[in-house]
């Protein structure tokens, strides 16, 4: 299968291109299934090599595969290569398998849209570019993976470019990913300030892998934990990743980004694209592993976004901003166990969280296209009766976010909260803790606003019903794996060995072995049962706070009004965007307004060209005089010219 890695890229960039140059030519939805089909082609690959990796020994499944010399300058050599191994076949499993099932589902989803088949390009040319980002073998070539996702991501979300909103949360999105990607940029420059590398294994080295038959030793493990370039390198990191995963302060953009069409949410925005950034820290767990002051910020980053994000998400009534709400903290709780050292537990919520988010962004699609694109829920209610399918694919992927066992999003998120508290943070823990209260409860509010109560639109003018095959087939599918996906990474005290955990110790195990030798965690105590138990209590106390309040008292917004300035405050998301555009956006405009363009730009660069252009018009007036156009005057002045001439020769 090593021979066919390329194929996983090939696959879906020729599909971009045959939809870029005939996509406008073809009929019916051929464009969508060529799309399709190429994304399948690379799951297959994937899966594959997978299999033929699980048979080999742990130390022999990584495969670097070189193409090209790109860039060879003094010391510094960069290649065209790839570098799979067990972390990077996981999110390439997650890239392909998710995004075969949401290209088929946008099929049907797009039918009809004057831009179909441009949509498939944009999709297309976005897997290429976020296996591009997992699979390459070193940080520049990650970061031109980086960048064409942040591209395609502008792209798909003002993919109706027709209103307004859309372009200027596209424009949102593209800017404050560049104000992240500027840390990547500089982390890349103390890399090679540093170490004169860009190579993973160079700076990584190979941990409990053998590559091309070599134990490669990173040069970061010849620094000392704690060194001033190591914090320096992993803040920027950081940086980069709070922009590309949504994480306070630059989590604003993602909200926004919902003006795409659903098919965009659930790919980019739940499954792939805003998981870049848990990849880059796991990728570099050794780097931050030595470096405790960053891993101290990025868990208090994750867990303040966790519970922020959570708290926003209870009076949101768009169903699409709840669940991207739900996304910012899922992805809070992400970094908060890899700022505790837990690498394995974050990597293991990216996965389960792709099951059930993907489910739920395409669930809230199927009801949105049921209502004709309404996407207020207090517009909706007793939808269960017309979409049976939705509703149980939608509840069971509700019940994976809440943490209810045995979905797959209790054991990935009880790990993370067992983590916190096992490694000494009570206070992270209680954070968390709250967030999953918070969590249960809002994801609850939406399962009876959309689909319980009496229906709050006209039923004689407006039926909804089921969705296309194209559609409910891979809700069935995101579901089930809601369901079972947590069994991956089941605790060891269920008395099994926990996957997901042998499985990428060769790669974060290191860094997770540093974590805990510099005094960041503790062993298990024996106390996971209880805190597990706990985490259940949780869930279900949100779960039975909503019940009571949204499917009980079927309570509405007018009536959550009267809580009064807590409500407009958490409604309104604690005024952030009203903030950042008085305090950063409009100063911006106003400087670029009154100072660099009226000052700088008007009088300043204008005003030199002009004068120079002045000076010209004065210097070629003057001359001009002298071309009169008569004879007799160029007669005169070649005679007067000569008797100068002669009369300075005869004197000199």
């Amino acid at each position: 299968m090593t021979q066919l890695i390329p194929y996983i890229v090939l696959a879906p960039l020729a599909a971009f291109a045959i939809n870029t140059f005939f996509g406008s030519r073809m009929k019916g939805q051929l464009a969508g299934w060529i799309a399709t089909f190429a994304v399948f082609i690379s799951f297959i690959i994937t899966a594959g090599l997978f299999i033929q990796m699980m048979g080999r020994a742990p130390e022999e499944r990584a495969i670097h595969y070189t193409m090209l010399d790109w860039i060879h300058v003094g010391r510094v050599q960069v290649n065209i290569a790839y570098l799979i191994d067990q972390l990077s076949i996981v999110f390439m499993l997650v890239i392909t398998g998710v995004g075969t099932l949401i290209h088929l589902y946008s099929i049907a989803y797009m039918k009809g849209d004057r831009g179909f088949w441009r949509f498939f390009v944009y999709l297309n040319l976005f897997i290429v570019m976020m296996l591009q980002l997992v699979m390459a073998d070193n940080y520049l070539w990650t970061f031109l993976g980086w960048e064409g996702v942040g591209l395609c991501s502008y792209l798909l979300i003002g993919f109706w470019y027709d209103e307004n909103k859309n372009n200027d949360a596209a424009k949102k999105a593209f800017v404050v990913n560049r104000i992240g990607d500027f840390g990547f940029l500089v982390a890349m420059g103390a890399m090679l300030y540093q170490f004169g590398s860009l190579n993973y294994l160079d700076i990584l080295g190979s941990g409990g892998n053998m590559v091309d038959g070599v134990r490669h030793a990173g040069m970061a493990m010849g620094l000392a934990a704690g060194a001033p370039i190591l914090t320096i390198i992993t803040l920027m990191l950081f940086l980069g990743c709070t922009g590309k995963s949504a994480q306070i302060p630059l989590y604003v953009w993602l909200p926004d980004a919902m003006a795409g069409p659903t098919p965009v949410s659930a790919l980019i925005h739940a499954a792939t694209m805003v998981t870049s950034g848990i990849f880059l820290v796991a990728r570099s767990n050794i780097l931050f592993a030595l470096s405790p002051t960053t891993l101290g910020v990025v868990a208090a980053v994750g867990a303040v976004t966790a519970i922020f994000a959570a708290s926003i998400g209870i009076f949101q009534n768009d169903i699409k901003k709840v669940l991207a709400y739900s996304t910012v903290s899922q992805l809070g709780y992400m970094f908060l166990a890899l700022g505790v050292g837990a690498f394995t537990a974050g990597v293991f919520h990216v996965v389960t969280h792709a099951f059930f988010k993907a489910c739920l962004f395409l669930g809230s699609g199927a009801v949105i296209h049921a209502m004709h694109h309404e996407q207020d829920m207090q517009k909706m209610g007793g939808l269960k009766k017309y979409l049976p399918i939705t509703f149980w694919t939608f509840f069971f992927a509700t019940l994976a976010i809440a943490g209810i066992p045995p979905f797959a999003g209790f054991f990935s998120k009880d790990e993370i909260l067992w983590q916190a508290f096992s490694r000494g943070s009570v206070l992270l823990w209680l954070i968390g803790a709250i967030a999953a209260l918070m969590t249960a409860f809002y994801m609850f509010r939406a399962v009876f606003l959309t689909f319980y109560g009496k229906p709050r639109f006209d039923e004689h003018h407006h039926t909804p019903h089921e969705v296309d095959w194209k559609m409910w087939l891979p809700l069935v599918v995101l579901a089930a794996l809601s369901i079972v996906g947590g069994f991956l990474g089941m605790p060891s005290v269920f008395g099994a060995g926990n996957a997901i955990e042998s499985w990428l110790e060769p790669i974060v195990g290191q860094g997770e072995h540093i974590s805990l030798a510099m005094g960041t965690g503790a062993e298990n105590t024996g106390l996971e049962w209880a805190m597990m138990a706990v985490s259940v209590a949780i869930a279900l106390a949100g779960i039975l706070i909503a019940v009571r309040i949204y499917e009980r008292k079927r309570t509405l917004a007018a009536d959550e009004a009267k809580l009064g300035g807590i409500y407009q405050l958490v409604h309104n998301k604690y005024y952030v965007d009203e903030i950042y555009n008085a305090g950063i956006v409009q100063p911006i405009y106003n400087i670029s307004e009154s100072f660099l363009w009226k000052i700088v730009d008007v009088r300043i660069i204008d005003g030199i060209i002009n004068g120079f252009a002045h000076i010209a018009e004065i210097g070629s007036g003057s001359i001009r005089r002298i071309q009169t156009g008569i004879a007799q005057n160029y007669a005169v002045l070649i005679v007067v010219g000569l008797a100068i001439v002669v009369g300075w020769l005869v004197m000199f």
